[in-house]
C-alpha cells in the first residue's frame, strides 16, 4: 500500500510540474546533490519568463564550465556577495524599459540566488538593503550548511556539532560551537510579504510555494534545504530521505509566512528522535549522547517558539 501510494504522488508530482527544464542535464554536481534538485524543480515552476543573478558557488561552478551551460534561460555569474543587488538592479532596470517603451510590458521574474555563505554571511548586507528596498523578486537560498565549493568550511548557517574542515572535531572541539544562524525569521523582519521554507524532499509543497512567491509583488524569501552528500559525508542515495528525517525530526520545520502571518505547512504528529537525522551523517558521527540530548532540547524549544507563532502576526 505504502509503494503504490509513493508511485501515485511521483504521478501526481509528475504531472503537478512542467515538463520543460530550464536547469539542464550535462552540469557538473556531485551524485545526490540536494541542491541540484531543488534548483531544477524551483526552475521548472517559475517557467521560462525567467532572470537570474548567480553567486559565486557550488551552482554556478558546476553549471558553467565555459563554454558550456546548464541553463536555458537568461543567467548571470555576479560575485560572491552580491546576487541580492544584482538581482535588485536587474528589476528595476527591466520596469524602467517597461516603462518608457523600451522593451514589451510584460511579467518576468528576477531571481537572485546564492548558498548559505552568499546569503548568511558576506551577502546578507545586499540581501537586506534589497528587501528593505520593496524590490519586486524573489530572492532564494540554497541552505548546504557550509562553503562546500571552497572545502567544506563552517558558515553562520553551519548547524551546532558539526564538523567541518575550518570547526574540526577533535579531543577539545565538537566541531561547530554556535547554532545555526535562523535566516527565513531575519527575512520576514523585514515586513516583507512573502517568506517560506523549502526542501525538495516534499516536492508538493515546493511547487505550492514557488508558484504563490511567483504570483506575489514585492520582495519574497525562499529558504531551500539542499543537502550535500559530500560535505555532510552522506551516502547519495540518502539525498530525499536525509530531507524528510530533517522535517520529521524538526531540524528544518517548513513553514510559510504571509504578510507576517505564519502558518506551518508540514507538520509531523509526533517529532522523531534527533539521532535518526544525525546517525546517517559523518560530521555528526563524533557527538556524545550528552551533547545530542541538549541539541534536541534546544531543537524542541524552537519548533514549539514556531508552533506558538502559528496564525500570530509576527
Amino acid at each position: 500500500m505504502a509503494a503504490r501510494l509513493q508511485e501515485g504522488s511521483n504521478v501526481f508530482v509528475s504531472r503537478l510540474l512542467p515538463r520543460d527544464n530550464w536547469f539542464v542535464s550535462g552540469h557538473r554536481a556531485c551524485q545526490g546533490c540536494g541542491e541540484a534538485l531543488a534548483v531544477r524543480m524551483i526552475h521548472q515552476v517559475l517557467g521560462r519568463n525567467t532572470m537570474v543573478a548567480s553567486a559565486t558557488g557550488c551552482m554556478e561552478i558546476i553549471s558553467s564550465s565555459y563554454p558550456d551551460t546548464a541553463w536555458s534561460i537568461p543567467w548571470i555569474h555576479v560575485a560572491f556577495e552580491n546576487a541580492a543587488a544584482v538581482a535588485s538592479g536587474v528589476e528595476t532596470g527591466l520596469r524602467m524599459l517597461m516603462q518608457k517603451g523600451k522593451i514589451p510590458s510584460r511579467r518576468i521574474t528576477v531571481v537572485g540566488m546564492a548558498g548559505d555563505g552568499g546569503t548568511a554571511d558576506i551577502g546578507l548586507q545586499a540581501l537586506s538593503g534589497a528587501l528593505e528596498r520593496g524590490h519586486d523578486m524573489i530572492y532564494v537560498c540554497y541552505d548546504n550548511e557550509a562553503y562546500m565549493n571552497t572545502g567544506i568550511q563552517r558558515s553562520s548557517s553551519t548547524p551546532y556539532g558539526a564538523s567541518t574542515t575550518t570547526s574540526p572535531a577533535g579531543r577539545q572541539s565538537i566541531g561547530q560551537q554556535t547554532w545555526k544562524k535562523n535566516l527565513p525569521m531575519i527575512a520576514a523582519a523585514h515586513g516583507v510579504p512573502y517568506v517560506a521554507t523549502v526542501n525538495p524532499s516534499y516536492p508538493m509543497d515546493l511547487v505550492r510555494k514557488v508558484e504563490r512567491a511567483r504570483s506575489i509583488r514585492g520582495p519574497k524569501y525562499l529558504h531551500v534545504y539542499a543537502c550535500c552528500p559530500t560535505g555532510w559525508r552522506l551516502a547519495p542515495e540518502l539525498a530525499v530521505a536525509i530531507g524528510r528525517l530533517a522535517v520529521q525530526t524538526g531540524v528544518f520545520p517548513m513553514y510559510e509566512i504571509v504578510d507576517g502571518v505564519l502558518r506551518m505547512t508540514v507538520q509531523p504528529e509526533k517529532l522523531r528522535p534527533l539521532k535518526d537525522y544525525l546517525k546517517p551523517q559523518g560530521r555528526f558521527r563524533h557527538l556524545d549522547d550528552d551533547t545530542i540530548a541538549r541539541m534536541e532540547q534546544r531543537l524542541h524549544q524552537e519548533y514549539q517558539k514556531l508552533l506558538r507563532r502559528e496564525g500570530l502576526q509576527l
